[in-house]
């Protein structure tokens, strides 16, 4: 175990060293790993929002206020933590075959959210929706280790597009409505979003499915850590890791915004609807501005894992928040806008919101312990999306004071913490670690 965390010389490699054949097995092998494992996220992580997505009707139907509607995303964000510190502490990102798990938590997502779709009652769904938060806590973490174990080089490339392809199933459920608006049985249905939107979350839970099965399909990389023995202490060590842990805060101030905007956007683009009497500002030509908009986000986190393999993951994760807490603030400015003025922002906005946070992970992998790097990547998201659920709760609550044009001006505050501890980082002797030096 090398001191201070490292990996290696360059902290490139995840665990051991490869075989004699590994450089034939990468060249071969990963970009089809990388494909399989992508579609197979991108399909699994339609659950979260699955509920979201349909919201308004779920609201409409049990008669829920706006802090009760909010529970159910939040209820996702604290299963997920609740999944993430259990998986931490007992290491099993580390102790079971990644596949194997990402595959069985999203089973066990999907199952819970066809659960939501059968009950007919609100605290009934909270519960199902915290259980499919548990289960995705097995996808997402694991998922990042499958790629790390295939890529040593272009390793920010690789984890940008796994989350680029999350980013695209993160919205898939509001495209899923889109169509269910344009297809609506009735003008009540239509006006609202959606004809029933049961088939919300049975597609998405069926798209779960099928990642499930793709999943199966990655075989583990030649880079990937074999099967580590369980180590109380190793959760102690990594939180002690100052290069690990800034490149945590970084994360943490990203994420203080990221969660908060994908789930209020749909509810800001209504508000700014009803603020203009602009006629192309109807249910389904929203919903699919917010499908574009948080989708938008794959571009964006493909790009930038390219830029930070080339320019350093701490320079273009700190440009990336600068430009996204810019958005945060701008969004009072494009409040009450015509449609094809607001689009573009809220496009320009999606695009950047997600653009560096494959880079946190990258980063992780490249600074921790290679032997638990999948419980360091399991410790850095679950404290993540543990500040999203103040931060979701906390838009509405701000809503109600100021309305919905300055709503998400207080997120501003994560991209401006999160770029100051990148900064930080590049400037400690630990950052030639990363990016193959290049900070």
């Amino acid at each position: 175990m090398k001191e201070g965390g490292g990996s290696g010389e360059t902290g490139d490699v995840v665990g051991s060293e490869p075989t004699e054949s590994a450089p034939t097995t990468t060249a071969d092998g990963r970009w089809r790993a990388l494909a399989l494992l992508s579609v197979a996220e991108l399909f699994a992580m339609s659950l979260w929002f699955s509920a979201s997505a349909v919201a308004p009707e779920l609201a409409a139907r049990w008669g829920l206020s706006g802090a009760e509607t909010a529970w159910l995303t939040t209820a996702v964000q604290l299963g997920f933590v609740a999944g993430a510190l259990a998986s931490a502490a007992f290491t099993l990102s580390d102790t079971v075959q990644p596949r194997i798990l990402f595959a069985a938590s999203s089973v066990v997502g999907a199952a819970a959210t066809v659960g939501v779709a059968a009950v007919d009652a609100f605290l009934p769904a909270v519960a199902l929706r915290f259980l499919t938060g548990v289960a995705l806590a097995g996808v997402y973490p694991p998922g990042m280790k499958v790629v790390a174990g295939w890529f040593r080089s272009g390793r920010g490339l690789a984890i940008g597009t796994l989350v680029g392809a999350l980013t695209v199933g993160s919205a898939l459920p509001h495209l899923l409505r889109a169509l269910g608006a344009v297809n609506g049985e009735s003008t009540a249905t239509a006006a609202t979003g959606v004809a029933d939107p049961r088939l919300v979350l049975l597609g998405a839970a069926a798209l779960a499915l099928v990642g499930a099965g793709v999943a199966l399909l990655v075989r583990p990389g030649p880079y990937q850590s074999p099967a580590a023995p369980f180590d109380p202490r190793a959760v102690g060590r990594i939180l002690r890791d100052r290069p690990t842990m800034l490149a945590n805060v970084g994360y943490f101030g990203h994420m203080w915004e990221l969660y908060a905007v994908w789930t209020w956007l749909p509810v800001y683009l209504l508000a700014s609807a009803e603020a203009t009497a602009d006629p192309l500002a109807t249910p389904p030509v929203l919903a699919l501005l917010a499908f574009g908009a948080i989708a938008t986000g794959a571009v964006g986190a493909v790009a930038a894992g390219r830029l930070a393999d080339r320019w350093g993951r701490t320079t273009v994760t700190s440009a990336s928040m600068v430009a996204s807490g810019a958005a945060c603030l701008g969004a009072g400015a494009a409040f009450g806008a015509p449609v094809l003025v607001l689009a573009p922002f809220v496009l320009g906005w999606g695009l950047v919101v997600v653009a560096d946070s494959a880079q946190f992970s990258a980063c992780v992998t490249e600074l921790a312990d290679g032997e638990y790097v999948g419980t360091a990547l399991t410790l850095q998201t679950a404290f993540g999306f543990l500040l999203t659920v103040v931060a979701i709760q906390s838009v509405p609550v701000v809503a109600g004071v100021v309305g919905w044009r300055f709503a998400f001006a207080p997120l501003a505050v994560g991209p401006a913490v999160g770029t100051a501890a990148m900064l930080r980082l590049r400037r400690r002797p630990e950052a030639v670690r990363l990016a193959g030096g290049r900070g």
